[in-house]
């Protein structure tokens, strides 16, 4: 039997008119969110989020480790061989703060190629680079009773020197790993650009998945903006392979619209 989607509001993405994390909790909370999820709230002391986040009767449910240096252009650590020491260091952080305001989920971030480094002549030492890097942080997270999550990033639209970029090369990954709290972050806005094959791709890695985020194609509009994805397919083929964790609303609101809890798509 069909089951009914649960959607969270990307704080790092949506209300892009209010200034402050703890200021989109409550302009969530007033849009019909139940839930959000945060890229990197380390800026924003934990005990004042989850204060906020109770007062407005709202949990967290996804943050990622830090980025790294951004001056270097890092965008994580977890596949950088000359970083593990700084990664687990990251990791230690986003599991202090996922602890103190309750959040279940961490995006383990694999990060871009190092400059000076070769895709190809260095592919197999950076993979060898995450998947120890994971087992680590499944062993970590196993404690905490949290799960990690894996998301390949798109390298033909947002980030030419992702390391990790296709749901295969992630599934791979994440047999290797072998670890059952490391799951697959499906953004369906990166897994069109690079793969297509929607209803295959999701249905056959439905057990794998952890996490789910929505944007349009090419845009990251609104999944009920103009694009390649028909959304309203998508939620329902979710909801028929009974997904009931969150769907991440990942996208920039299209002029001064404001975000709705049903993420425009009419659920």
């Amino acid at each position: 039997m069909p089951c009914a989607l649960n959607f969270a509001a990307n704080l790092s993405w949506l209300f892009p008119d209010v200034d402050t994390v703890l200021l989109r909790v409550k302009a969530a909370a007033c849009a019909g969110f139940q839930a959000v999820e945060v890229a990197w709230p380390y800026d924003t002391e934990a005990t004042e989020l989850k204060a906020v986040l109770e007062k407005n009767g709202l949990e967290i449910v996804l943050i990622n480790t830090p980025p790294g240096d951004k001056e270097r252009g890092e965008l994580g650590l977890g596949a950088d061989p000359q970083q593990q020491a700084e990664f687990r260091r990251g990791l230690n952080l986003a599991v202090q703060y996922a602890r103190t305001v309750n959040c279940k989920r961490i995006h383990l971030m694999a990060g871009r190629i190092p400059v000076g480094l070769d895709r190809s002549a260095d592919f197999t030492k950076m993979e060898a680079t995450f998947i120890e890097n994971l087992k680590y942080a499944a062993d970590i997270l196993s404690m905490e009773g949290m799960v990690g999550l894996i998301e390949p990033i798109n390298t033909r639209i947002t980030d030419p020197n992702y390391f990790l970029s296709t749901p295969q090369h992630a599934v791979k990954i994440l047999r290797q790993v072998d670890r059952p709290n490391l799951k697959l972050q499906l953004d369906v806005f990166h897994w069109q650009i690079m793969d297509g094959n929607l209803t295959q791709s999701i249905t056959n890695y439905f057990p794998l998945i952890g996490h789910i985020q929505v944007a349009q194609v090419p845009s990251r509009n609104e999944p009920d903006s103009p694009g390649e994805i028909n959304y309203q397919y998508i939620f329902n083929l979710l909801e028929k392979l009974g997904y009931e964790g969150y769907i991440g609303c990942e996208y920039t609101p299209r002029g001064r619209q404001r975000p709705k809890a049903h993420c425009q798509s009419n659920h």
